[in-house]
């Protein structure tokens, strides 16, 4: 990659005392982009303590300033505090739907009893910028917000409407902000694909690219609850009806009894593509998973090795709390347990707990649903997941015209995420969604939600180069 003079000279003037200090009023065109990074990283959006309709207030001026109309800039949300704010980049003469992109503002907690250095202050230190949201994911969101400033103010017009959605809650709270548009204001983010800069993305092996991965599915969330309820007495007259062994017993035969493996589009051609760079024992355990007949023993051995690859070969359901009795000398009258599960996409969370049923196989445990808002019912919905969409065109395009500006040459993996991120409520929505970013990291130091937070300097900077790229590929794609 080779940055332009200014973010270069920017980079080694910022970053040539290996002691941490606070980011310098910035200039250039480098500048732009250090400054953006520096305000959303030092705007409290926590739920506990921040607002992200404050920093979205300051977001409008930035874009205001730039020229963009303030008809094309909305700042709306349920609450004072949980705002989300989505500004459409207009074409001209538009001939085909817009695309969206969807970067949350709000950030996990972060005690400054846990890091090194102040968490919501924006710092250099050894050639990276550390604090809270670098990773995840207010890095990408400067690096769009970037992008749109500098294509505005270069009077640049796309020939389809690029939407950016900057929204609350996805870390926490009760109003996640895309799920909250496409209810309440649907017109705002109503497009033909998405893309989340919240996962996937470049992976970097020893300071260099070395993969491009990019989500384009992921399991869905579901808890349930194991119960068991007995008559309880004295503790000194045990008896063989025990709602605690009974739960205990079921969480047992459920840690035993896995659920099959399972590849669809999308894991089956990352597998594909990581057969071609993984190492000899790797690769040919790999190669028995893709061979029908020999997955099941293929997958646990690859699991077993590499704990990361269960998550990705099936629905993975695991307990995670546990309440019972209410005295330490009575039995318990009742036990519960909270078994989470992340279920495979193309499946219902009443097709598992019906499974669930089968595996505790106890007719004196209840297998209940867990709704968001903890309320508890006997079935759970029955809508299957979103089967993975198939790759567009001109997302995967214009992808590879902003890898190959920075001379990225590297293979690009379709994954599906294990955990949860937005794009569940937008690819539920019927709009095919993908995550990937340009601002890589290191392979090893994800510290996204941890202490002392962090990105290469470097990376932002080409990160930034790369979004600006992309958001004009899309434009006109």
């Amino acid at each position: 990659m080779r940055l332009g003079m200014a973010a270069v000279c920017f980079a080694v003037a910022i970053c040539g005392n290996a002691g941490a200090q606070s980011v310098p009023s910035p200039a250039g065109e480098a500048g732009l982009s250090h400054q953006v990074l520096k305000t959303l990283i030092e705007t409290d959006t926590t739920h506990r303590s921040g607002s992200t309709t404050v920093l979205e207030g300051k977001i409008r001026t930035m874009l205001l300033d730039a020229g963009f109309p303030a008809a094309d800039i909305v700042v709306d949300g349920p609450t004072e505090n949980r705002g989300n704010l989505v500004v459409r980049y207009r074409a001209a003469h538009a001939v085909k739907k817009p695309l969206l992109i969807i970067i949350h503002l709000d950030v996990v907690e972060a005690l400054r009893a846990d890091w090194t250095m102040d968490p919501f202050v924006l710092q250099v230190k050894d050639g990276y910028f550390y604090g809270r949201g670098t990773q995840d994911v207010k890095g990408n969101a400067a690096a769009f917000l970037t992008a749109f400033l500098e294509l505005q103010r270069s009077r640049w017009t796309p020939k389809r409407d690029v939407i950016l959605a900057l929204t609350a809650d996805e870390e926490g709270g009760a109003h996640n902000g895309v799920a909250w548009l496409l209810e309440h204001r649907p017109e705002l983010v109503q497009a033909e694909a998405v893309i989340n800069p919240d996962m996937g993305g470049l992976l970097l092996r020893g300071g260099k690219p070395a993969e491009m991965a990019v989500e384009a599915t992921e399991k869905t969330y579901a808890d349930f609850l194991f119960r068991a309820t007995n008559p309880g007495g004295h503790s000194s007259l045990p008896t063989p009806e025990n709602a605690l062994y009974e739960v205990a017993d079921a969480l047992g035969r459920l840690e035993r009894a896995p659920f099959p493996v399972e590849l669809n589009a999308i894991t089956h051609a990352y597998y594909v593509e990581e057969q071609k760079l993984a190492n000899p024992e790797r690769a040919a355990l790999i190669a028995r998973l893709l061979q029908r007949g020999t997955e099941e023993q293929a997958a646990a051995e690859l699991s077993a090795k590499y704990p990361w690859d269960n998550a990705i070969l099936r629905t993975t359901c695991v307990a995670t709390m546990m309440q019972a009795g209410h005295a330490p000398n009575a039995l318990p009258g009742t036990a519960s347990a909270n078994v989470n599960c992340r279920i495979l996409p193309g499946h219902s969370a009443e097709e598992v707990r019906k499974r669930l049923v089968a595996i505790a196989d106890d007719p004196k445990v209840q297998v209940l649903y867990r709704a968001e808002d903890d309320s508890e019912s006997a079935t759970a919905p029955t809508r299957l997941t979103v089967a993975p969409p198939p790759p567009r065109k001109d997302i995967m395009d214009s992808l590879h015209v902003a890898m190959d500006a920075l001379h990225w040459n590297v293979p690009v993996l379709p994954i599906m995420e294990a955990g949860a991120s937005d794009s569940i409520y937008t690819a539920n929505a019927g709009m095919p969604s993908y995550g990937f970013s340009g601002i890589g990291v290191e392979s090893g130091d994800e510290r996204a939600h941890g202490r002392d937070e962090r990105i290469l300097v470097s990376s932002y900077d080409q990160g930034v180069v790369f979004t600006r790229v992309l958001v004009k590929a899309l434009g006109e794609s």
